[in-house]
């Protein structure tokens, strides 16, 4: 069932995913060759709980951590650790934080140093193909126009889109109904109305779309080990538009 939610509870979420957009704006200014992703997860951490909200994601199906780090070929749920960044590196960073019980939920890929341009390139195409999803967030579309939307700027770039993770819902649960994959047909899936709140999120990969996960069993890398980029914002469906809660 897809949960709508009430201009209040909205206003409510948009608290928590501005505290969400102040986290990762604070990572990128902290992103450099040398400093470790648990470097970057506790400042993470530290700031969540000092705004007064709970970092989502730590303890969650036991998640050990405030952010997902992922580097280069990871896709998401990398795990904050000892890694160095270095001069090159591609990071996505993956934030959730929960605020008077309500989530929000965002992530963007940065460049560490000068990067490629291929690395670049990728980063770009993954920003705007999750722009063109969000674009689909008006009333009496469908779902699918989303998924639409983020295929079809992937692949007209020749990148893939990881089909094995998707977007979802998002409320008062940090995953509700529905999940909304990164592909698929237009005019296909629930209509889309006013009050519902998605987590959309773009995982796109250089190469193939297939993906291996880790020993661990959260880390998730390109079966070929080529660079992935990962963007997700929390948008409300408005009478205005799509409402984007996780910006500044």
């Amino acid at each position: 069932m897809i949960i709508r939610k009430s201009k209040s509870e909205i206003a409510a979420m948009r608290h928590a995913g501005r505290i969400v957009a102040q986290t990762l704006k604070l990572i990128e200014n902290e992103i450099r060759p040398g400093i470790t992703t648990a470097e970057l997860d506790a400042i993470a951490e530290k700031f969540i709980r000092k705004s007064g909200a709970r970092p989502a994601f730590k303890g969650y199906r036991g998640y050990p951590a405030t952010i997902c780090a992922s580097p280069n070929e990871v896709v998401v749920h990398g795990i904050p650790g000892s890694r160095e960044l270095v001069e090159g590196d591609i990071i996505s960073i993956d934030v959730g934080a929960e605020l008077d019980g309500f989530y929000g939920d965002a992530a963007a890929t940065f460049p560490v140093g000068k990067i490629s341009e291929e690395a670049q390139r990728l980063i770009d195409v993954t920003k705007v193909s999750l722009l063109k999803g969000i674009e689909q967030c008006v009333e009496d579309n469908y779902l699918y126009d989303i998924s639409y939307a983020v295929q079809s700027t992937v692949e007209a770039a020749g990148y893939s889109v990881v089909k094995e993770f998707v977007g979802h819902g998002i409320g008062r649960a940090m995953h509700e109904d529905p999940q909304i994959p990164n592909f698929g047909l237009p005019r296909r899936g629930p209509k889309i109305k006013l009050g519902m709140v998605f987590a959309i999120e773009p995982m796109v990969n250089i190469g193939g779309f297939k993906v291996d996960i880790l020993a661990d069993n959260w880390t998730v890398v390109t079966e070929d080990r080529s660079l992935s980029a990962h963007f997700e914002h929390t948008v409300a469906v408005t009478k205005q538009g799509p409402d984007v809660l996780t910006v500044l």
